[in-house]
């Protein structure tokens, strides 16, 4: 296999991260590209390198990525601060050893640190990145856009509320910059429209980075931790679809690649959870009717964020078709078999036997009676591929401690996690 097999364009990644974390609510919408856009620009008017400006549009469309609930999320919107800290360094525990978005990682621990007339240059004797201090200033601005009035409208009062807290909440220098490109129309009406994210794109779309697809599996398993640690109830489950989807993939014949390939897939295939606010995942009880609909997007998203990116073509087509069924009966798109890839196929099957055999807010792992039973009862009714099933069955108590042991090493890295917060 060659080196650097793969490339993976940085801006198709990052916009549709961003966008998924702001369809958690209308209230929330655009608020991450806002945010990435603002930065872009200020960095821009404090002549900053191009590494920087990348960096910094990193940190702006995921500064959020740590508020894992709806509430908080909402309480974010707020231009007076309240309960900051804990999203910031959740954010950045999340981000750190991403290797696209480490440097990003320490803007976000510190982007709602007050500049206190310079003492914010230092948070407990660690110096705090001066682009985290960007990020604060535009995340701010953000929030004080009304989706009311004509936007050149807000200008004045925006800049008043912000000049107000010159040295205090913001670093002076960064006022007068914020200052000068406010008196440019253009800047509110990109972000009015969708030329906010033709400037985010013109500044990084070009940037391609090449990868392996061991590299990239390394990726998409911290990727999977951002996905997943939202709620303790998610912690595990996509290091068990991996797991038994590996097995599966090998005793179905997949090369090596092909099984680097699925996994990679399989770690990425609940990526549109990160639109689900934490309290629909984290329910102990049944779902109703509307967060159940709710729920069921989350597959959509996942095409929706992978699909754009070439190199994830067959990755979103592997991941994002794991609820789909061979009648008919799946979602969003509701295939039926002759439309379905074998890697789709074999993602259902993984994807149903970890949420049989791992526990769940409302019920224990089923065991291996109950299992098999329901697995051949979905076959039976045309939901699940028979040949896959028999495969997983006949391998059925080496499968199953695989994936026992995959999600018994998540449950580690997720209480060290949790631990870290406290």
């Amino acid at each position: 296999m060659k080196k650097k097999d793969l490339q993976l364009n940085l801006w198709a990644l990052l916009s549709s991260l961003a966008r998924t974390l702001d369809l958690m609510s209308p209230e929330v919408a655009d608020h991450c590209m806002r945010v990435a856009y603002l930065s872009l620009r200020l960095g821009e008017e404090l002549g900053l390198s191009r590494a920087e400006l990348r960096d910094l549009c990193i940190a702006g469309a995921l500064h959020d990525i740590g508020a894992f609930s709806l509430h908080e999320r909402l309480d974010l919107l707020a231009f007076e601060e309240k309960r900051t800290t804990q999203h910031a360094l959740a954010g950045y525990l999340l981000l750190k050893d991403v290797p696209l978005f480490s440097r990003a990682a320490s803007m976000v621990r510190f982007h709602h640190l007050p500049w206190r007339k310079g003492a914010g240059a230092k948070e407990n004797g660690v110096p705090v990145p001066p682009c985290s201090h960007i990020v604060h200033l535009a995340d701010r601005v953000a929030v004080l856009i009304s989706r009311g009035p004509t936007i050149l409208g807000q200008v004045a009062g925006i800049c008043k509320s912000v000049s107000k807290r010159k040295g205090d909440l913001f670093v002076p220098r960064h006022v007068d910059a914020f200052l000068r490109i406010a008196a440019k129309d253009y800047v509110w009406l990109d972000i009015a429209s969708d030329t906010m994210e033709t400037s985010l794109e013109r500044s990084l779309g070009h940037q391609t980075i090449g990868f392996d697809t061991d590299v990239l599996l390394s990726l998409s398993r911290m990727i999977c931790r951002i996905i997943d640690f939202k709620s303790e109830f998610t912690a595990t489950h996509s290091s068990g679809v991996a797991a038994t989807g590996e097995a599966l993939a090998r005793l179905a014949g997949f090369s090596r690649r092909k099984r680097r390939m699925f996994e990679i897939a399989a770690y990425l295939h609940d990526l549109g959870k990160l639109a689900i606010p934490s309290e629909i995942l984290e329910k102990p009880g049944k779902l109703t009717k509307k967060e159940w609909h709710v729920m069921r997007t989350h597959v959509y998203y996942t095409h929706q964020i992978l699909s754009p990116i070439n190199t994830f073509e067959e990755i979103a087509s592997w991941g994002a078709l794991h609820q789909e069924r061979l009648n008919g009966s799946g979602y969003p798109f509701h295939y039926t078999g002759d439309d379905l890839p074998l890697g789709a196929r074999l993602m259902a099957v993984a994807d149903v036997f970890t949420a049989l055999t791992e526990d769940r807010p409302y019920r224990k792992g089923m065991g291996r009676v109950a299992v098999v039973r329901e697995l051949r009862n979905m076959v039976s009714h045309g939901d699940l591929d028979g040949s896959l099933v028999d495969l997983l069955i006949g391998r059925y108590d080496e499968i199953n401690r695989l994936r026992a042991s995959a999600q018994a090493e998540a449950v580690e890295e997720y209480e060290k996690f949790r631990a870290a917060l406290t």
